[in-house]
């Protein structure tokens, strides 16, 4: 069972009881809804894959003997993989993503990960959502610390979105905190218990000048902007109108939602989603048969969508997960906690391909992967490349840019 990612956040209740689908967020004042931003029209949505994303399974050397070697009951040949090149081919479950990789449009970034890898599901999240060694004691996320950079100016509730149970600490903001909720329909800003007293209260507590409280009419702006945030999203999702067909499910729910919101202009550009269940020990084979198809019919779903229009063909598409698995099967033909895996990044704005270099099968590092590219090499591409922000500024390192944008 994967681990969950998200940071903890304060009990967010309204009239005493908690309503599926409200909102659950941080107790904090939230800036007010402005206007879309200006002179930013690049977003961004980030798809996590919860549990250690198998990226042997992924990308799959399906010419390499070691690879056979490793894995004589998951090992695929290469009439049962869709073939890259005469090394490499994907999982047959992703051929929507393969047909969006021959069309130029899916960059694949081969062997990322980490100096001294993590194999724990929750510590290893912390140094990806952090992108530092030092996880959670960093103060803000990669995603806060971009966000405060790019967007220093913005106060836009909608800016970063996250559509699911658990908030990732990538999002975590002192400036700019994320929205989320898990069914657009029935989003509802809740606020917290302190901000519903003072809304409901009204400009009772006077000074001693008898001026209204300014900490209560703070609350009270707090949960009134919430409240038109999440009105917002509603209006957003409700109204979308594509002729896209997405999956059922809470994959394929999110990623229309994330659709809806980015279409319907209300400031914002950052996505968040996430789809679990990757940490696969024992029957491997069969769950990741599921898993594969499960991703690539929302994304491939998705970036037909993205297609259609000028907002969509600016957003790209990054996919992740805290770790791959291990070169060698186990004995419950399944594979344990490993090390590098491929990311992918996707978009029309994308120029895609094979970036870094695929990890070798027989150099290794304690019996693991040793990773080829930094994953700190993507996000620093996407923060200057694609945001036009200082990525040494915001990762607190140079790391080597990538041509994928």
């Amino acid at each position: 069972m994967s681990a969950p990612s998200g940071f903890n956040r304060r009990q967010a209740l309204l009239g005493g009881a908690a309503l599926a689908g409200w909102s659950v967020l941080p107790g904090r004042a939230r800036a007010s809804v402005s206007p879309p931003i200006v002179g930013s029209d690049h977003s961004l949505l980030i798809v996590q894959l919860a549990g250690g994303n198998d990226g042997l399974d992924t990308v799959i050397p399906y010419a390499d003997d070691a690879y056979h070697a490793a894995r004589p009951t998951l090992g695929r040949r290469a009439d049962e993989v869709l073939v890259l090149d005469r090394y490499r081919g994907l999982h047959p479950g992703l051929r929507r993503l393969a047909e969006e990789y021959e069309a130029g449009h899916v960059a694949l970034i081969e062997g990322t990960g980490y100096p001294d890898p993590i194999r724990s599901h929750f510590s290893s999240f912390d140094v990806w959502h952090a992108a530092d060694r030092r996880g959670r004691r960093v103060s803000e996320g990669w995603v806060g610390r971009l966000c405060g950079q790019r967007f220093a100016e913005v106060r836009d509730s909608n800016l970063v979105v996250h559509v699911g149970n658990d908030v990732p600490y990538s999002l975590h903001s002192t400036t700019h905190p994320p929205t989320s909720f898990v069914l657009a329909r029935s989003f509802r800003w809740a606020g917290n218990e302190r901000e519903v007293e003072a809304y409901e209260e009204g400009a009772t507590t006077t000074d001693p000048a008898g001026k209204g409280s300014s900490s209560l009419d703070l609350l009270r702006r707090a949960l009134a902007d919430g409240q038109a945030s999440s009105s917002a999203i509603r209006r957003a999702t409700a109204g979308y109108d594509t002729s896209v067909d997405y999956p059922g499910g809470s994959f394929g729910s999110a990623l229309r939602d994330v659709a809806g919101i980015l279409n319907g202009n209300i400031g914002s550009r950052i996505f968040s989603v996430e789809l679990t269940g990757f940490d696969t020990h024992a029957d491997e084979f069969q769950r990741r048969r599921i898993l594969m198809r499960q991703l690539d019919a929302g994304l491939g779903a998705f970036l037909e969508d993205m297609r259609r229009t000028e907002a969509g063909r600016k957003l790209v598409v990054m996919v992740f997960s805290e770790f791959g698995r291990r070169v060698v099967e186990n004995g419950a033909r399944g594979t344990d906690h490993g090390t590098a895996a491929p990311m992918i990044v996707a978009g029309a704005a994308v120029k895609g391909g094979l970036y870094g270099a695929h990890p070798s099968l027989t150099d290794l590092e304690d019996d693991e992967l040793r990773h080829t590219t930094d994953f700190r090499s993507v996000y620093g591409t996407l923060i200057s490349k694609w945001f036009g922000a200082d990525a040494t500024a915001v990762l607190g390192a140079e790391y080597p840019t990538l041509g994928f944008v």
